[in-house]
């Protein structure tokens, strides 16, 4: 199974030993575009003015010394991937008290995607930055299109025979990278749904926070279980035997499927 994450905004205030090491990271075809958006997002920050930077990557006023960050990104400590991210999703997976076989698959089997590295394996160790995936990067433009060219391949490869992919990204960062052919067949998206009844009447909604809880305590619970689904019929049957309830909505031969997990207390 290949898992793909978004990342989170909230991470690690500082890295802990070694500086970056491109050569170092996973998916070693994605080098090239890397260091391209490395060079302009360094370049942005050290030398294109703190006001100006601060625009392009959308910061507020609180989040000025983010730029001061991007541009020491070669030089600051680095840590792995899995102990960067701190948003909600990262703190219901809880990375870093698995262990065993859980943590093996968690290696094995999660990618967490980035608008500066494109896509990480969680042992791959990079500096704290911040370069949203929406951005519009001087000169290589939106890092959505741009990942989406240049990682093409090597993504396709990397789920090529990886069985079901549960991709759990958000909009910004699906844009990346949709799944196509034979990959797309297998891959099955997530939406949580609160459920209530108000009035006598049963009402659904998306709510954001609980999404991402959601989908963290569910990936930990598959690599808790041991969870080996051969495709997306298993990867549901898996969900419901961890007491999930999973309704699968109809999809078009050769698209993503739609799994609705739907949840009754926040």
């Amino acid at each position: 199974m290949l898992v793909l994450l978004p990342p989170s905004e909230g991470k690690a205030a500082s890295g802990e030993g070694a500086p970056l090491d491109p050569a170092g990271l996973s998916l070693p075809a994605l080098a090239p575009a890397r260091a391209r958006v490395l060079d302009a997002l360094v370049a942005l920050c050290a030398d294109g003015g703190e006001d100006a930077a601060m625009e392009v990557l959308g910061l507020g006023g609180t989040l000025r010394g983010e730029v001061a960050r991007n541009a020491a990104l070669r030089t600051a400590p680095a840590l792995p991937a899995g102990e960067l991210y701190t948003g909600v999703l990262y703190d219901a997976l809880d990375l870093g008290t698995l262990a065993g076989p859980a943590r093996a698959a968690a290696e094995r089997s999660l990618l967490v995607f980035s608008g500066l590295w494109g896509a990480l394996r969680i042992t791959d160790r990079v500096p704290p930055y911040r370069c949203p995936m929406g951005v519009k990067l001087p000169p290589l433009g939106a890092l959505g299109p741009y990942w989406r060219r240049e990682a093409a391949q090597a993504l396709t490869e990397a789920a090529a025979d990886a069985g079901p992919v549960l991709d759990l990204r958000s909009a910004a960062y699906a844009a990346a990278w949709r799944p196509a052919g034979e990959v797309a067949a297998r891959t099955a998206t997530v939406r949580v749904l609160h459920e209530r009844e108000a009035d006598g009447v049963v009402k659904r909604s998306v709510v954001s926070h609980f999404n991402k809880a959601t989908k963290g305590r569910l990936v930990r619970d598959l690599l808790q279980a041991g969870a080996e689904p051969r495709d997306t019929g298993g990867l549901v049957t898996a969900l419901r035997d961890l007491k999930y309830t999973v309704e699968e909505q109809p999809a078009a031969a050769g698209r993503p499927r739609q799994l609705d997990v739907v949840v009754r207390e926040l």
